[in-house]
């Protein structure tokens, strides 16, 4: 059984960086696309970024490229995201998926799904 846990969330200022962490255990994802999405509070999940198996190709959603960066440590089976210049906009659930066997960005695609890791960005 997969499983991913996420961590790195919190409380931060507006300018400030956190980084997220997602690791999975069960099985390894290295085949897997992977991806990073947020819920904010009333609004529908959304697709933040995702990175192909190889790490090789990203792609970010308009709101956060340049802000951005994910990575991943297929040895260690892990996703990181780091996010610099957050935003109060940046608020949410932050949710790890993998299982994509394509780059998408809809969570249809995703097989596995963390329990997210809460980020607030206070202005």
């Amino acid at each position: 059984q997969v499983q991913l846990v996420e961590s790195g969330g919190g409380l931060v200022q507006a300018g400030d960086s956190l980084g997220l962490s997602c690791a999975a255990s069960g099985r390894s994802l290295s085949r897997y696309f992977m991806a990073w999405f947020r819920q904010a509070p009333g609004k529908e999940r959304e697709f933040v970024v995702r990175i192909s198996p190889s790490g090789g190709s990203t792609a970010y959603a308009d709101s956060v490229k340049g802000r951005f960066t994910i990575s991943r440590d297929n040895a260690k089976n892990t996703v990181y995201l780091r996010m610099n210049s957050v935003k109060p906009e940046d608020t949410g659930v932050y949710y790890c998926a993998s299982g994509a066997s394509i780059g998408s960005i809809m969570t249809s695609s995703y097989y596995y799904w963390g329990q997210g890791t809460q980020v607030t960005v206070s202005s």
